[in-house]
């Protein structure tokens, strides 16, 4: 408010004693930024620049609780809400023979038709990845035997899923590890049967036209809320007793979840994609 326009609504007010004048006054415009600022580097915005896009508004979900699942995002992709298996497919794109009881999806047993690795019917870059599970009570077998199972990212880049408690294997091939490559910064495992998190914030790779990489896929990970990964680098697709090596794919793939045998179960699978709002 310009002092003109100050003393203007002070005369106005004044001539009948109005005892608005102070809440009326101090409505000031909202601040909308500025544009007299230097510019910030290698962009075109200027420093509290007003006319930046706005980021979207998103109701945030609620946590989860060991006896019932918790509410995604608003702007999350809900692959699984404890109901059916309307999300995913087998991998010849049947549908999926996993079980689903008691709000959870589960590994069928082995010998299952359709059983099997399960993927998504939608496709991920840049995401955000919400995924619980609980490993089998009581606890059968010892190492890699032991409540295994994998989220493998666009079809490619495992985060390996296991019953740590108590339980020892290969550092790279432990809960939240980026298989065969990366052991996560610490062992947050809880006990079998207990319902976990993981929550994966992943970049996919970046390719040239010759199919060479541009730049690397990225992980974080959080593992019952600790931190497990910090933004590591993937050496490439997953493989076994190898080093891992990139392949030129799409820029968006499936999302797949690994039967290995042990009847694991998910609840609460959602995604989020992660979009920068100044691009088109």
């Amino acid at each position: 408010m310009t002092m003109r326009r100050f003393l203007i609504a002070l005369a106005a007010f004044a001539a009948d004693g109005s005892t608005s004048l102070v809440a009326w006054a101090w409505q000031k415009p909202p601040e909308i930024g500025f544009q007299d600022t230097p510019l910030l580097p290698g962009g075109k915005w200027h420093v509290h620049d007003g006319t930046r896009p706005q980021p979207p508004v998103v109701t945030p979900g609620t946590p989860s609780t060991p006896e019932a699942p918790g509410k995604a995002p608003s702007d999350a992709i809900v692959l699984f809400d404890g109901r059916d298996l309307s999300q995913w497919r087998a991998g010849d794109g049947s549908p999926s023979g996993w079980l689903v009881e008691n709000g959870s999806m589960i590994i069928p047993p082995k010998g299952t038709k359709r059983g099997g690795p399960i993927f998504s019917k939608q496709s991920f870059g840049d995401c955000q990845i919400h995924a619980e599970f609980a490993t089998p009570a009581p606890a059968k077998g010892t190492g890699q035997g032991r409540g295994n199972s994998g989220i493998i990212i666009m079809g490619r880049y495992e985060i390996q899923v296991l019953d740590n408690y108590d339980n020892l294997t290969y550092p790279d091939g432990q809960a939240t590890a980026v298989y065969g490559q990366t052991p996560p910064l610490v062992n947050a495992s809880l006990k079998p049967g207990q319902w976990q998190t993981y929550d994966i914030a992943f970049t996919a790779p970046r390719f040239k036209p010759d199919g060479s990489v541009e730049s690397p896929a990225y992980v974080t990970i959080f593992h019952n809320g600790v931190l497990t990964q910090n933004h590591v680098a993937s050496l490439g697709s997953v493989v076994w007793r190898a080093v891992a090596k990139y392949e030129k794919h799409g820029a968006k793939e499936p999302l797949m979840l690994q039967d290995h045998g042990d009847p694991v179960r998910f609840r609460n699978l959602w995604v989020r994609e992660i979009k920068n709002i100044e691009q088109p």
